[in-house]
């Protein structure tokens, strides 16, 4: 790039081209808009391949989510996940899905940005931070969302593979949202061997624990069944430590897996390196006592071990469960809470504000911001900000 002159000068390795390539300022975003035109307000959390942002269109003067394409070994374009990602994302259009809006660059390779809807709170940090869990209503909102989402992506033969709570985001006005498709992939039919190594260990479905290759819409059905657990519960359902201890946790919750309920188990690479110990009982209803019959029920299809005979997200969203008291809220009736997501930035306000750069400031930026001030001083700080 030449600082002297109004034009980009691209040097080519091909052969077949032997002059300089001389590009117009004007064109040197494309079609994009310039990263410079929206202003960065905090960092809110990192996707499997960027890190994002909150920040504000000077244009519009909206809230959006900016999404940094990460580029760490990245010398001849735009990595192959963040390609896969913008293509689907380009495609796909439903209200619990979060939206792409466009694609905003920098004067470097390496300021690519994904310019996406705002969202003011992810279920992970509503769930670290609430002080009571959500209610039974709530959970059905929440799960309807959810499946409704799914169900879009599995009819355009999309797997997210890496549902989790914290890829799940929700709006001010209640609505969820699915996010981060950094490792979703287009599937057809014959399913075509993936790599196993997906979805955060938490959420894995048997199959990939136990070394199949061939990954279905049942693996992001699976990771549905972990979340409904985890909302239920407060906590997450199958905290395994590692891929062993998460096969165990699910044995002893759900049984220990066989051929007759799941053809083809004993011809997977898993059972023929380990032996697991014999679990003959499903343990969701000592779980979950106070569950009804229906989301028993409801639950145990989603963690059927058979992928084959895994529920579906079209069926679950027919459950009887959501059709019996207490029946869920409207998205509009859901309870609104504070940005955990910008806690750190209020804090540092606060104690820049307050008490200034001591050692006791540092010790306390370190510590849960509930530790160090009330939430009457949060609602005061943030009516300051406003």
């Amino acid at each position: 790039m030449s600082r002297d002159t109004d034009e980009v000068v691209c040097l080519h390795s091909f052969e077949y081209v032997d002059h300089v390539i001389k590009i117009s300022q004007s064109d040197i975003l494309g079609n994009c808009r310039s990263v410079a035109e929206f202003e960065k307000l905090n960092r809110v959390g990192e996707g499997t391949y960027g890190v994002v942002y909150r920040a504000r269109d000077t244009v519009s003067k909206k809230i959006v989510a900016l999404k940094k394409v990460r580029m760490d070994k990245e010398k001849d374009g735009l990595p192959i996940s963040s390609l896969r990602e913008i293509k689907l994302l380009l495609h796909i259009s439903h209200p619990n899905i979060v939206r792409l809006k466009e694609i905003a660059v920098g004067r470097k390779l390496e300021n690519v940005f994904l310019v996406m809807e705002y969202c003011y709170q992810d279920i992970a940090s509503l769930l670290d931070n609430m002080s009571t869990p959500f209610s039974e209503a709530q959970v059905k909102c929440l799960m309807k969302q959810l499946l409704s989402g799914l169900e879009h992506l599995h009819f355009k033969y999309i797997i997210h593979r890496d549902l989790k709570v914290s890829n799940l985001l929700l709006t001010d006005k209640g609505i969820l949202k699915i996010g981060d498709f950094g490792l979703a992939r287009k599937f057809g039919y014959p399913y075509k061997p993936m790599t196993p190594v997906v979805v955060t260990l938490w959420y894995r479905a048997p199959e990939l624990l136990l070394g199949s290759r061939i990954q279905t819409t049942s693996i992001d059905i699976w990771a549905v069944g972990c979340i409904f657990g985890e909302l239920l519960s407060h906590k997450p359902l199958l905290p395994g430590k590692s891929e062993l201890n998460q096969l165990q946790l699910t044995i002893d919750l759900l049984g220990t897996p066989n051929d007759k309920i799941w053809p083809g188990y004993s011809e997977l690479p898993g059972p023929k390196n380990f032996t697991f110990r014999h679990q003959p009982y499903n343990n969701l209803r000592h779980k979950f006592p106070w569950l009804s019959d229906a989301g028993i029920t409801l639950l145990q299809q989603l963690f059927t071990y058979d992928p084959s005979r895994r529920i579906s997200a079209q069926v679950s969203l027919k459950s009887s469960y959501f059709k019996e008291k207490p029946l869920p809220v409207d998205p509009d009736m859901m309870p609104t809470f504070p940005e955990h997501r910008n806690f750190k930035e209020l804090q540092d306000d606060f104690l820049h504000a307050h008490v200034g750069k001591s050692a006791v400031a540092k010790r306390h930026a370190e510590e849960p911001i509930g530790t160090f001030f009330g939430s009457e001083e949060i609602k005061g700080l943030l009516k300051r900000r406003k």
